[in-house]
């Protein structure tokens, strides 16, 4: 494997322009960028006439699954589908089993990652009502942040205790990231449409149960609470109109102390999908109506949601298949988020430059990541060379997740990740379906 590379000729997406330009790679940086490079002595030379060339996704929202569920997905099969993806860096979850809610449970997740992981990484670690002095232990500089749930999804970590939570906010010196959904409301509701339907209950109830209002009221709260101890609040995967009013674009992102994301399928699905696909995108929270998903795409190109992301969360298709109140929320995402974006550009509805700021540059810049999330000189070659052109289809076949299932499956796409490199090697490609391990590095923040 030559140290020395250069991409010829793609069409680069970076810091909201685009131009056609050379990158040069060496010891697994970017060294040089710029029209007809002329470099002298030995380099590989990647033909990058007629593709176009985005900084590595890094999608802040995932669960991988290990330790304790593997049976459904691991960090080296999902990090594989994810470079498949052009997904370069992930933020991982700690709702696993057991949760990461120690230091030692913590650090257990990275050494796995150090052996399999494909792709750059990084792991929450999660915070429960009685594990305040484990969680104040957390390194800012190599961990992405506190993950709080504030209401319960998989894997039980609620954190329902007021007093816990003003603690942490209070005191925790880094990133919060809540999942926002009121316990109670949830309850209140799942009571009502029991007393209803019995076990009759539909997926198509699934966000009348886990309702606007329950989105609502948690939202607003965790506002509240960072707003009065001037806590770094992240608010992960915004799924409704109404929460929209919480979040501000009068700053730049670099200055918020209160920032938003938005996931794929809340932007991709509403509520008229329950009826074909059913338990597949049951999620928490739930995919809403229209109405909703219409709201957060305005909100997304004015800068009042931050980042988008996948909170991909794989299951099997048997466990899926288990009638609505067994069934488990999640579906599998981070394969398939780039062309789910890249359909909207051909729409129209956004551009490919501000697709590249809402999954590459802003989460970069959200979490303080270092020398991650743009293609500038100096700054680690994660990149992904796309041929906007090519056509084809989601199957059983092509899905790389270890769960071998995905709700776009008979979806056909226009656009194709053809190679994908992480530290300056190319870990992915599409002709010889070419895939390498170990390349990825543990994510540093701080700047």
């Amino acid at each position: 494997m030559m140290q020395k590379k250069v991409i010829k000729g793609a069409l680069l997406f970076n810091r909201n322009k685009s131009e056609y330009a050379d990158v040069l790679i060496e010891g697994g940086r970017i060294s040089k960028i710029g029209a007809q490079l002329n470099i002298p002595g030995n380099a590989e030379e990647i033909n990058g006439e007629n593709l176009w060339l985005i900084p590595g996704i890094i999608d802040d929202q995932v669960h991988f699954r290990e330790p304790g569920l593997t049976h459904k997905a691991d960090i080296a099969s999902e990090s594989r589908a994810a470079i498949a993806g052009g997904v370069t860096s992930f933020m991982e979850m700690p709702n696993t089993n057991p949760a990461a809610l120690t230091q030692e449970l913590l650090q257990q997740k990275y050494d796995i990652a150090a052996q399999s992981s494909y792709a750059n990484y990084s792991f929450f670690m999660g915070a429960s009502n009685d594990n305040y002095d484990e969680v104040m232990r957390t390194n800012p500089k190599d961990v992405c942040g506190i993950k709080i749930f504030m209401g319960s999804s998989t894997g039980n970590m609620l954190v329902d205790s007021h007093k816990t939570l003003e603690h942490l906010f209070a005191n925790v010196p880094m990133l919060i990231a809540t999942h926002c959904e009121d316990e109670s409301t949830i309850k209140e509701n799942l009571q009502k449409f029991l007393l209803q339907y019995g076990e009759a209950l539909q997926p198509s109830m699934h966000p009348l149960i886990r309702s606007i209002e329950g989105c609502y009221l948690s939202s607003s709260f965790a506002v509240e609470l960072a707003k009065r101890h001037n806590t770094r609040l992240h608010i992960l995967h915004i799924s409704t109109a109404k929460e929209l009013a919480l979040f501000t674009n009068n700053v730049p992102l670099s200055q918020k102390r209160i920032t938003s994301e938005v996931c794929v399928h809340h932007l991709y699905f509403s509520s008229d999908d329950y009826i074909s696909l059913g338990n597949q995108i049951k999620c928490n929270p739930a995919i809403k109506e229209i109405s909703n998903k219409e709201a957060l795409f305005p909100a997304l190109l004015d800068d009042r949601l931050d980042i988008i992301a996948t909170d991909h969360a794989p299951h099997t298709l048997a466990e899926k298949s288990q009638p609505y109140l067994q069934s488990p929320s999640g579906l599998p995402l981070v394969q398939h988020s780039l062309n789910i974006m890249m359909e909207f550009v051909q729409k129209g509805m956004i551009s490919m430059e501000r697709v590249v700021e809402k999954m590459c540059h802003a989460p970069a810049e959200c979490f303080g990541l270092k020398d991650r999330g743009y293609i500038d000189e100096g700054l680690y070659a994660d990149m992904v060379l796309i041929d906007p052109t090519e056509q084809w289809k989601v199957s059983k076949e092509n899905v790389h997740y270890k769960c071998g299932w995905s709700p776009l499956e008979g979806k056909a796409f226009t656009g194709k990740v053809k190679r994908t490199f992480v530290n300056g090697t190319e870990v992915y490609n599409s002709n010889g379906g070419t895939f390498l391990q170990g390349e990825g590095k543990r994510l540093e923040f701080g700047v």
